[in-house]
């Protein structure tokens, strides 16, 4: 059986189970053709089984209203945003499509500023984002738009982005250290010509890896690794009996065994790690045999 995918609309198929307002699923029906060579930006940024079953099962996919409300949020921050009069050396919402190979990508960006040659990106998301400070996949995002922009003509040295944090608290701002005071922040990435040169070798690399996969059959597609799937891998706790909680956690049963063996502690409890994408975030998962198998199926 062939699965080459077909050109189609891709639209999610939207629920509304709490009855909330019309004008919230209306929101969440965005509609656009998605051409069968073409692949957006967010989309190479996940792992490939979940690229390759989120595009050949676009028009299958349901989702109810409620769980896209932070997804619905962002939207609306971008809507208003995007209703602002430009600067003169700047221009908005601009989408880009950039042949690779066979295959085209395309993305698009909040905003470019040709005067400080600074491309941005508007960013909802949790206060541990800013916390944590782990801004990778933001600016792997924000260089693929710097190099499709470069194709394009226009010289960028740096990204921003300005980040709204939905969820912070003033109250821990006050008396917590660390913790964001404010909850926006601007965070900067300055490009440099080895950024660019990593980044054409990835998304060669990443069209080269669909190409041989986009026609398998769903279950035979590559699981994604642990990073792609929010997984920070097993944990092995050493413990003793008369305590409820560990005395050491460690990574590795090695690890575990030589600090027991050191320390003290009559066993070591495995604490397998948390596939959280595929449990809250992959809206292909019920089409992903993993999923079923061990998420779904383990709970069960």
């Amino acid at each position: 059986m062939s699965y080459k995918m077909k050109a189609r609309k891709n639209k999610l198929k939207i629920t509304n189970k709490t009855g909330l307002p019309q004008s919230f699923v209306s929101m969440a029906q965005e509609e656009y053709e998605l051409p069968v060579n073409e692949y957006r930006v967010t989309s190479l940024l996940k792992g490939i089984r979940e690229t390759v079953l989120e595009k050949r099962h676009s028009t299958e996919i349901e989702q109810d209203v409620s769980d896209m409300i932070w997804l619905l949020f962002g939207t609306a921050v971008h809507s208003v945003l995007e209703h602002q009069d430009e600067g003169k050396d700047e221009f908005k919402e601009t989408r880009l499509k950039l042949p690779i190979g066979d295959r085209v990508l395309s993305g698009q960006f909040d905003l470019y500023n040709a005067a400080t040659k600074t491309i941005t990106d508007y960013k909802t998301c949790s206060v541990w984002k800013v916390v944590f400070g782990d801004y990778t996949d933001w600016k792997r995002q924000m260089l693929i738009y710097a190099y499709m922009l470069r194709d394009a003509g226009f010289e960028v040295q740096q990204g921003e982005i300005i980040a709204m944090m939905k969820d912070h608290s003033k109250r821990d701002a006050k008396v917590k250290q660390d913790y964001p005071q404010l909850p926006v922040r601007k965070i900067t990435f300055h490009f440099t010509e080895q950024d660019f040169s990593d980044i054409e070798q990835f998304l060669k690399d990443k069209f080269v890896e669909i190409a041989k996969v986009e026609e398998l059959p769903d279950s035979e597609l590559p699981v994604c690794t642990l990073e792609e799937r929010f997984n920070s891998g097993n944990k092995y706790a050493v413990m003793k009996k008369s305590r409820k909680t560990a005395l050491r956690v460690l990574d590795s049963a090695e690890a575990a065994d030589e600090w027991k063996e050191q320390n003290g502690g009559d066993y070591i409890e495995l604490r397998p790690g948390e596939d959280k994408k595929c449990k809250d975030y992959c809206s292909a998962c019920e089409f992903c045999s993993y999923y079923k198998e061990h998420v779904k199926g383990g709970a069960e």
